[in-house]
């Protein structure tokens, strides 16, 4: 019996295609760097705002609901949620647009002050 193309032994399969040339991250839009990007900058404020103001409503809502029984008291607790929520939003604005705040550092002193030598003055005389 012939046997038709069909069920014939299976040949190789065709070779695969070329794997595709390796491109690198898009170039920008523009050619301003991220760091003075206010476009970029305004739209990721934007964001956070918004999230930032919507949630911590959600949550003095959520909290108004749970704790108080007059409306007055549950509207002001979305308004102290709403608040959080903007100072929150603003503080980390801020940050974007000028940078992370300055680290200080504390103030050591190795001389020792007058106030603290009156102290150890006091408490040798006054033994209890």
């Amino acid at each position: 019996m012939a046997e038709a193309p069909e069920n014939a032994a299976p040949t190789a399969p065709p070779p695969a295609p070329p794997p595709a040339p390796a491109t690198s991250s898009p170039p920008p839009k523009s050619g301003i760097p991220p760091r003075y990007d206010l476009d970029a900058k305004w739209d990721a404020c934007l964001d956070l705002s918004i999230r930032r103001v919507a949630y911590s409503s959600v949550a003095g809502a959520f909290a108004g609901l749970l704790l108080f029984r007059s409306p007055t008291t549950r509207w002001a607790s979305v308004a102290l949620g709403a608040g959080v929520g903007i100072g929150a939003a603003y503080t980390e604005c801020s940050y974007l647009f000028n940078g992370a705040p300055p680290k200080w550092s504390p103030k050591v002193s190795t001389v020792p002050s007058a106030h603290s030598e009156v102290i150890a003055l006091l408490f040798s005389l006054n033994p209890s």
